[in-house]
């Protein structure tokens, strides 16, 4: 009886996925209803980084707090101080305690007794991937520690460096970084063969008493230093190894008891076809079972959202799926497809006029609604240049 309970309260908490923010920064109240993806669009310092960052806060408050007091950060339990320390130098005011509120899974929380409380470091169940993650590679090409940022710089920008960096210091020198055979699937390091590296490969590479990664063609005959990568080269390393982090090669599916995925604007720096295969990374992330957010300014996220819709909606087979992308179907990735159909999606639009947050998951086109029908303003360039081109047409026409 008490195993059921337990299970009961489990199978409660995890259906009741939601955190409302109201008063915080640029938010009034952003309401969140999580799905297996939800997926976060609208302008910027519109509060979508605000809310993403609290959302870490509330699922790993004790590995944070763990992580500032190990590298000697006191917030003196005081809210300020703390928000100053973990979203950054200039946020401290951003709470306010009359008035600003957190509710998590239907419970309300307090800032200033959260900051106030002593908790054990317990285990991580979440891993963010950061805006800014071209910070975390120096002009060498090495990953920067926690302790090489200021104090002031943003927690999430530190944390994800450093895990990086430790990832990379258990590989050996001289060792291929990307691609790994037993990393991503066949499918997947085809596409970023392609989209992305150009045919060539990272490595970790010693120069002197100090490691740094190299891209380097087939043959090893040509080595490309950090400086002189692409911009979209800088930006997808960080993310690429961060993936590795929620990817392990093994036949464990996820990574320790880490639950949820944060990413903020997978785009960053990417040409469409390099976003499409990191949208294939992100059916593998739900097919092994992590709660998938994204934050995005690219209508090619939401295309596949609306895709999925539809093809669920027509039932549609995985196959369907696939030829999105234009890879083989085999069991693989037939896996991804048909997992994906079965996924819940969801898009919320962060309206910065109102400080208030949207359901926007249908997608219709033909929705009265403006900022649905827009997809969050994504596509409403693209159709005023249309409604332009037609109009001027037709009127040439009429001549």
């Amino acid at each position: 009886m008490c195993r059921q309970l337990a299970a009961l309260g489990a199978w409660l908490t995890m259906t009741n996925e939601t955190l409302i923010l109201k008063r915080i920064g640029p938010i009034i109240e952003a309401n969140i209803h999580f799905g297996d993806l939800t997926v976060m669009v609208g302008p910027q310092a519109s509060g979508k980084s605000i809310f993403l960052q609290f959302l870490k806060l509330l699922v790993d408050t004790g590995p944070i707090f763990h992580t500032l007091k190990l590298h000697g950060l006191d917030w003196r339990k005081n809210a300020a101080d703390f928000l100053e320390l973990y979203l950054g130098e200039g946020t401290g005011r951003i709470w306010n305690s009359q008035g600003s509120e957190m509710i998590w899974r239907g419970e309300r929380v307090s800032l200033d007794e959260l900051v106030r409380a002593k908790r054990k470091a317990g285990v991580e169940r979440s891993f963010f991937i950061p805006a800014q993650r071209v910070l975390t590679l120096s002009r060498d090409g090495w990953l920067r520690p926690f302790t090489d940022y200021k104090p002031g710089d943003p927690f999430a920008v530190r944390d994800f460096s450093e895990k990086l960096r430790l990832l990379m210091e258990g590989l050996g020198r001289s060792e291929a970084v990307y691609p790994q055979p037993k990393r991503l699937k066949s499918e997947i390091r085809k596409l970023l063969s392609r989209n992305i590296f150009s045919g060539f490969q990272l490595e970790l590479e010693k120069t002197g008493p100090q490691k740094r990664l190299v891209l380097s063609d087939a043959e090893h005959t040509r080595k490309l230093p950090y400086m002189v990568w692409s911009a979209g080269q800088r930006e997808f390393v960080p993310l690429l190894l961060g993936l590795y982090r929620l990817l392990p090669p093994t036949k464990v599916k996820r990574r320790g008891e880490i639950q949820w995925v944060i990413i903020e604007e997978l785009e960053m720096g990417l040409h469409p076809e390099a976003i499409e295969t990191l949208l294939v990374i992100v059916l593998e992330l739900l097919w092994r079972g992590y709660k998938v957010c994204l934050s995005t300014h690219s209508p090619y996220v939401l295309d596949l959202v609306w895709a999925l819709r539809n093809l669920r909606e027509n039932k549609a087979d995985a196959r369907a799926v696939i030829r999105i992308f234009k890879i083989k179907p085999g069991p693989t990735t037939l896996d991804l497809g048909r997992t994906a159909l079965q996924k819940d999606a969801r898009v919320y639009y962060f309206d910065r006029e109102s400080g208030k947050t949207r359901d926007i998951s249908n997608l219709d086109p033909a929705s009265a609604e403006k900022v649905e029908a827009g997809w969050g303003g994504l596509t409403e360039l693209s159709g005023r240049v249309a409604n332009a081109v037609a109009d001027a047409v037709a009127a040439g026409e009429s001549r």
